[in-house]
């Protein structure tokens, strides 16, 4: 399910864009679903990158750095692997070996047991199966810059550029919203001009 007033506002943004007449060849993202669901609406032709170290640092999160079970830490070790993978060759290898992971391992990924309470029943082991569903479904677009070298496999040097808008704008936290736009709109065109 996606956040509808989100997604309202990504789509608006990148409309803006388009009108603006910026061109996008590619667009590397952390694979929100309100952001995806915008990009296939208003750039359905344009390639999406998934931000491998977002990948990297969910699966992370919620498998933990030292899980127990033997099947969880295979995961693990997957999942740290991706920022690596820099041929085709390793990328084939590394899918080989997720594949043959995931056919050892789907009967304890996706065992169930039934709520009594609530009638319903949920996976027993919820956090693996969770980060299986993120890897698996982002495979489609987890590998574009392997074709590219523009395009970009985390979005860590953005984030790093928009952290240091914001350090800036919060100096100048006082400015009213049309003056904020306008220092925005200057930031970029030097930044962008390398002055």
């Amino acid at each position: 399910m996606t956040d509808q007033e989100r997604y309202e506002q990504m789509r608006e943004d990148l409309e803006n864009l388009k009108i603006l007449g910026v061109d996008i060849a590619s667009i590397t993202c952390d694979g929100h679903k309100a952001l995806l669901k915008a990009i296939r609406k208003v750039y359905p032709h344009v390639l999406t990158q998934r931000c491998l170290v977002h990948i990297k640092r969910q699966s992370q999160t919620w498998l933990t750095m030292c899980p127990k079970a033997p099947v969880a830490q295979e995961l693990l070790y997957l999942s740290k692997r991706i920022t690596y993978l820099k041929t085709y060759e390793q990328c084939n290898q590394w899918l080989a070996d997720l594949y043959y992971w995931y056919e050892r391992s789907k009967v304890y990924i996706n065992e169930k047991a039934f709520n009594q309470d609530t009638g319903r029943y949920w996976y027993r082991h919820k956090m693996l199966h969770q980060t299986t569903s993120l890897i698996i479904k982002a495979i489609p677009n987890m590998f574009h810059y392997l074709d590219d070298p523009q395009i970009p496999y985390t979005t860590n040097r953005l984030e790093s550029f928009f952290g240091h808008l914001k350090e800036k704008l919060e100096i100048h936290r006082g400015l009213r919203p049309q003056a904020k736009r306008n220092f925005v709109k200057w930031y970029l065109h030097f930044k962008n001009n390398g002055k």
